[in-house]
Order: structure tokens, then sequence, then C-alpha cells
């Protein structure tokens, strides 16, 4: 039995590559395909089936691009109007050498959501592994709102049944293989560690300790997770099929004058920079998104329709970008800075700043009594664990539709938890106009390190 977990970083998504004999399967393939080709190729393997566990939200599946590519088929489970791929039936069973793979119905996520199932057919009928995608992950449950709040309480409701009425049941043994782990925003509090069984999770699963299903609806009721806009977009990718991108031009290499150009013209740039490079100089009206953040932030702010360009901090890092990037469906990198900000600041072209405090310049400014706004750009459940008082919270996501909210008269500091949303935030002032923006590196990490004082609900 050949089993491989392969990791995208960023978006904390796990697929899977199982086989035996010379077939092998792909569970929730990743767009960027190479790596399961090159695993088909090593162990001398056709590929030959391809499932789904769900129509993904927070990345484009490689389903089809890999189908295409190694002539497999693809499988999911019913409920959606597919334009491709075949639905499952409850049960259908699928032989893969000496393996067999079973798929079971396991709706509350999305109505369609199935897990797999899978045996060595060596020892029998006896489970050894589930693929449960985004129904359990270890320490928590699959999120329910991504329907609305009106539908909240349904899909809580058969997620129960799907956890305590089949998964649970299949016996403590069985490896757990979800499709996400620890930063995911498909769960809420998924815990950083990829080994677990069901016998674990059905001990330690703080959510599967509420086992009456009145109290499980009401606890996933009271789950709050950010839902990013570009969400709709993978829904409709994954439903019907996304642009295929077997063969991916590299983003051209721009000097300083055709950057300028391009940017003229439209395009928008994103600088992958940490937030003390980019505080030191970037160009006017850029994005601060460093480059593991690409994996999901773009999603809440840029267009799908529009250019993008990329200043990096180190140039090697192009290929990590446009994967993040190609990964939530964003295509359309036409350009790098040559030289990056070096060159652009040597072929005298003008920069910004964004200026920096350490918490305690900025515990000095507070203590004082100096008149600013504190704008904590962590999510809610983050706000509620402790904050600065006085603080305002904007989601970092929400910031752009929201920034009328804010003076412009006034002094703003940004906040996250070390640094780095606070300089996405910061860079969406810089771009609305806003002139006194600063970020407070280090955020509540170093706040609380410094032992200064937070207030909490």
């Amino acid at each position: 039995m050949i089993f491989e977990r392969i990791k995208a970083n960023g978006l904390a998504h796990n697929s899977y590559f199982i086989g035996s004999g010379n077939i092998a399967a792909v569970i929730d393939p990743k767009r960027d395909i190479q790596d399961y080709l090159d695993l088909a190729f090593e162990h001398k393997m056709k590929i030959k089936y391809i499932f789904e566990t769900h129509r993904n939200e927070d990345y484009v599946i490689g389903s089809l691009e890999l189908a295409e590519a190694n002539h497999g088929d693809i499988f999911h489970g019913p409920g959606l109007d597919w334009s491709y791929g075949t639905d499952l039936m409850d049960g259908q069973e699928f032989q893969i050498g000496k393996l067999s793979l079973k798929a079971i119905f396991t709706p509350g996520h999305t109505d369609e959501s199935v897990s797999y199932i899978l045996s060595d057919l060596k020892f029998g009928k006896v489970p050894v592994m589930i693929f449960s995608g985004d129904t359990l992950f270890v320490g928590d449950t699959g999120r329910v709102d991504l329907y609305g709040s009106a539908e909240v309480q349904r899909l809580a409701d058969i997620l129960f049944d799907s956890l305590f009425q089949k998964i649970l049941l299949l016996g403590d043994g069985i490896i757990l293989c979800p499709a996400h782990g620890a930063g995911s925003i498909c769960g809420v509090n998924i815990a950083d560690r990829d080994q677990s069984t069901l016998g674990i999770e059905r001990i330690k699963n703080p959510i599967l300790q509420v086992k009456d299903k009145e109290s499980f609806i009401k606890y996933k009721s009271s789950e709050h997770p950010e839902r990013p806009p570009y969400f709709s977009t993978m829904e409709q990718y994954n439903k019907n099929g996304p642009p295929r991108q077997f063969i991916k031009e590299k983003p051209d290499l721009l000097t300083p004058t055709e950057f300028k150009f391009e940017m003229e013209s439209g395009a928008l740039v994103i600088d992958t920079s940490l937030p003390s490079a980019f505080g030191g100089a970037h160009i006017k009206g850029s994005y601060s998104i460093w480059l593991d953040g690409l994996a999901v932030f773009p999603g809440w702010l840029l267009p799908y329709d529009k250019p993008l360009l990329l200043v990096l901090e180190d140039q090697n890092h192009l290929e990590i970008a446009t994967t993040y990037l190609s990964r939530i469906g964003y295509d359309q990198v036409t350009g790098f800075l040559k030289d990056g900000m070096e060159g652009w600041i040597d072929a005298g072209y003008p920069v910004e700043k964004l200026s920096l405090l350490s918490v305690h310049q900025l515990k000095e400014e507070l203590d004082r009594g100096e008149d600013l706004i504190l704008l904590d750009v962590r999510d809610e459940d983050e706000w509620k664990t402790g904050h600065l008082k006085g603080a305002l919270n904007i989601y970092v996501g929400h910031l752009q539709e929201r920034i009328s909210e804010l003076p412009r008269n006034k002094k703003i500091v940004a906040f996250c938890s070390v640094g780095h949303r606070a300089n996405i935030g910061a860079s969406i002032l810089l771009r609305s106009g806003f002139s006194e923006v600063y970020n407070a590196v280090g955020g509540m990490l170093a706040w609380r390190n410094a032992g200064f004082p937070v207030v909490t609900g």
C-alpha cells in the first residue's frame, strides 16, 4: 500500500495519494497537480480515480486537470448540478489493487459531503482509514454556515448524525485523514497536529464531547467564522470546472519603467515583503501581503478581473507566490519587478513609507493620552480572547468595505496578533488616502509578553 499526505501550505489543505499494485487514487487534489503525477511515476501507477469529499470553498480543486493529464475518473457526492464527474451512491465501493475504498454520505458541512473508508483487503473489509473531508477535523468539525444563517441549524442537525451515527461508529482505531489542518478557515479550532484516530477524537475533540443533538446544534450555531468573498468564486469554479492551466507561463520580469507603465494601465500591486521592509519603503498604492498570506488574503481584497503585479522581497519566491495565488484562482499575474524595491529606488521613482511602532512606544503614547485610533484587525474570536482597552475591531478582510467608519483626521495604529495582518490593514488605509498610519509590530504577542494589560469580552 502506498499512502501520501500532500499539504498545500498556506491553505492548510490536505490531499491524499493512495495506491496498490499499479492503480492509484487521489482525494481532493490541489490545482498544481505535479506532485500526484510524480508519485504515480515513482511508484509505476496509473491514477485511475479522483475522489472529491465536497465542493471545496477555499481553493480551486485540481480534479479536472488531473483527470485530463492522467485520464482518471472523477467522483463526488450528489446534490449539486455538477458540470463534470460522476455522482456517487451511498456505500459505493471501489477496488484499488488490494485496497477497497467505500463512499459514505456524511452531509453537514455541505449537503453533498462524502467521506471515504479505506480497507486493506489483505486483512478483510476491516476499515483502516477514513478520509473525512471537512466533516471531521483533528480537534474540530466542519463549519455549518456556508449556506447562510437560515441553514445553520439544519446543517448542524445533519452534521451531528453524520458524526455520531456514521463516522464514530466505525471504531476507535480508524486513522483520521481530514481535508484540512490547523490554520484553515474551514474550521474554527483545528488542532495543530496531523495524526489522530477516531478514538482520540471521540475522547479529546471538544465538539464531540457535546453528545446530545440540541446542545450540539447550539454549539455549532454559536460559531461565527469569517467567510471570505472569494469563496463564491471557488464554489462556482469547483461546481462548473475552473480554467485549466496545464502550461502556466511565468510572469514577465519587468524593469521599473515597464512596471510603472503596467500600474498606470490598471494593474494592482502586491508587495510580499515582511512589515519591516514594507515599512521602510514601498511603491505607493501597493497592497502589503506577506508571502504565506498570499494563500488566503488576496481573496478578501482583490478582484479577479484585474492584472496583478508582484514586488518580491526575494525573487526566488516567484514560484511560491504564483502558486499560492493560482490555488485561489488568481491567474492574471502579469509581471514582477526586476531587482525588487532596490531596482525601483535605483531607477529614481518615488517611494512611500509606513511608520512602525513598538508595543513599548504604543504603550507610552496611550499612557500620555495621545489622540489616536487603535484599529484591531483580528477576527471576532481573537478579539474576545483579549484586546487593548479602547480599541476598535474591524477584521482586515472587511476593512475596505468599512473604511468610511474611520476618521481621516486622526492617527491610526493598526494592530493584530504579530503585525502581518496589521500591515495589510495599514496598506489598505494608505491606498485609500489616509496619511497618518502606523503598524504596531509584534501585535498582541509582543504586548502580552511585555506584561501590558488587556481586556476580554
